[in-house]
């Protein structure tokens, strides 16, 4: 049998390096029809194919089993669920005899931490088959309306946690309706996630389907004190996570959804250095979490945090849904900030069916030939609309002034001024929606110098007003300015023990470091997020060392 990469784009070790590997892994036998891997199941080996050949397969098993590709001799199976400890997506079949070696994963991150080419080889490979793993494997199957919040919840949940998935609409499959009624399951259960081993969620919560795909649940944080507690992962606290962990931090970092905060519902960042074509808020995320777990950080969500204190010179941070304290010698506060809502009647009937304060793939599927509204004069809404435009039927942007290079960077100005299907309401706001049933139909937007209103069809609305910091949990334990923004250094105006002055991104309680977003006065771009969470470390490291603590002490 040819061995074929199913257009995954895998790679191929050469001699020396499966050479080297050797001391590392077993060697073992195989025979046609072994099972390397079965969806649904998790495992903890690297396969090396040395003889033979295995085919990675869909549905093994079943009427609609589906040969992705097929490994021969150098190549080495699985993606990054591998690393992170998630359920295989699909299976590895051995379709010709021969001989493979598997290395458990502790001992392979030793050994790429030792010869670090290795590691960006099956690094690169692993990113490209999640890559395509989203495009082409079924994955979950969330089973809902399209005007359910919760399906959208689900879906968004999936999306920003990179997992495989398709969505069955009830508004369009009638069998699939049919389906759940054989199955016992009412309106009131939906949405519905079903997997391949047969497992069914009904409504469930996050929580309950972080466990079902995992690790990564609240249940999974670890007990013991930790050197540094990152409250949220978005290029900030991701950054800090890489960079922390890498200098040999006990690192554990918390996110209420999953990594890439905002920046994680951006389509394409095209001004981010270092990547000239761009590269999406999801795609950058997902690589910081492959780096910061391969340097050793914890990663959990969803693990919201609700609370924050000091007690017996350490930090306590409280978890939803867990009834254990995470206990830390630092905390690095990277909660970053919401989008505002609306201020208008009725907005509250159409969130989460109609109105959205994200554009990623799981949004623009419901833009498909619906005509679609931006309200903003940001970059956000700009990236949003050269997104958006792709998909629907119609886009219009709406902004309050009239120079639409105000707040938005040159290159998204220029890209929609040149769009002929992009139309721009500038010196305008948005006063009413209407529709039934959740359903949004058509907004009214006035025109504020001459006071004119007029109907837009919409049948979709996003929302990227400014935003506001999610600073509620930390329950006046450190100070806050005058827009509920994080003071850190000079701004904090007071003196941390005694009488040091706070180190520069410190906030008024000592350890407690504020990065990105979230910090007063910070710049609302991802290089500057990125790079106040490697400097955050910085100073965690010199906080230690006058606690006299080495770390993972």
């Amino acid at each position: 049998m040819e061995p074929t990469d199913g257009g995954a784009g895998f790679s191929r070790l050469n001699g020396e390096q499966i050479e080297e590997l050797r001391g590392y892994g077993e060697r073992r036998r195989t025979q046609v029809g072994d099972l390397l891997t079965q969806e649904g199941q998790r495992h903890r080996d690297l396969f090396v194919v040395v003889s033979g050949t295995v085919a990675v397969v869909e549905g093994h098993g079943t009427a609609e089993e589906r040969q992705i590709g097929v490994h021969g001799p150098g190549w080495f199976l699985d993606e990054m669920g591998l690393l992170t400890g998630q359920p295989s997506f699909v299976s590895a079949v051995v379709r010709e005899p021969g001989e493979v070696l598997a290395v458990p994963v502790p001992a392979l991150l030793d050994f790429v931490a030792r010869d670090p080419r290795l590691g960006d080889v099956i690094l690169r490979a692993f990113l490209r088959r999640r890559e395509q793993l989203l495009g082409s494997v079924a994955g979950i199957r969330i089973i809902g309306s399209r005007f359910s919040p919760g399906t959208r919840r689900l879906r968004e949940f999936a999306a920003r946690n990179r997992t495989p998935h398709t969505w069955t609409d009830l508004e369009e499959d009638a069998g699939a309706e049919r389906l759940l009624r054989q199955m016992s399951v009412g309106p009131e259960d939906t949405p519905v996630v079903i997997w391949r081993d047969g497992q069914v969620l009904r409504n469930p919560t996050n929580a309950e389907l972080a466990r079902l795909i995992g690790p990564g649940a609240v249940d999974e944080l670890p007990g013991a004190m930790v050197d540094v507690v990152i409250a949220g992962a978005g290029p900030a606290g991701l950054a800090a996570a890489v960079y922390g962990a890498s200098e040999g931090l006990d690192i554990v970092v918390l996110d209420a959804v999953g990594a890439g905060g905002q920046a994680g519902t951006s389509p394409r960042i095209e001004n981010y250095l270092g990547f000239p074509a761009g590269i999406s808020g999801v795609e950058l995320a997902d690589r910081a979490v492959m780096q910061a777990e391969k340097f050793g950080a914890a990663i959990a969500a969803p693990a919201a945090v609700v609370g924050l204190e000091r007690r017996e010179g350490y930090h306590v941070v409280r978890v939803d849904g867990r009834d254990e304290e995470v206990r830390a010698r630092t905390v690095v506060v990277a909660t970053g900030a919401r989008y505002r809502r609306l201020d208008l009647p009725r907005l509250a009937d159409f969130e989460g069916t109609s109105v959205y304060y994200a554009a990623t793939v799981v949004e623009a599927r419901f833009c498909a030939k619906r005509p679609v509204v931006v309200v903003g004069g940001g970059n956000s809404a700009g990236q949003a609309v050269v997104y958006l435009v792709q998909h629907a039927q119609s886009v219009r942007l709406v902004t309050r002034h009239g120079d639409l290079g105000r707040d938005m960077s040159r290159y998204l100005v220029d890209q929609i001024e040149r769009d002929e299907r992009v139309e721009v309401l500038r010196e305008s706001e948005v006063c009413e929606l209407a529709g039934t049933e959740g359903r949004l139909a058509s907004v009214v937007v006035e025109h504020l110098p001459t006071g004119a209103r007029r109907s837009l069809d919409a049948g979709l609305l996003f929302v990227f007003i400014g935003a506001q910091p999610c600073t509620d949990w930390l329950g006046g334990h450190v100070a806050l300015d005058e827009h509920g923004y994080v003071r850190t250094g000079p701004a904090v105006g007071a003196p941390v023990e005694g009488t040091r002055p706070p180190d520069l991104l410190e906030t008024s309680a000592p350890g407690v470091f504020a990065v990105g977003d979230v910090r007063s006065g910070s710049i609302k771009r991802v290089a500057s997020a990125v790079g106040e969470g490697a400097l955050a470390i910085r100073l965690v490291h010199e906080h230690l060392a006058r606690l006299g603590r080495a770390p993972g002490g």
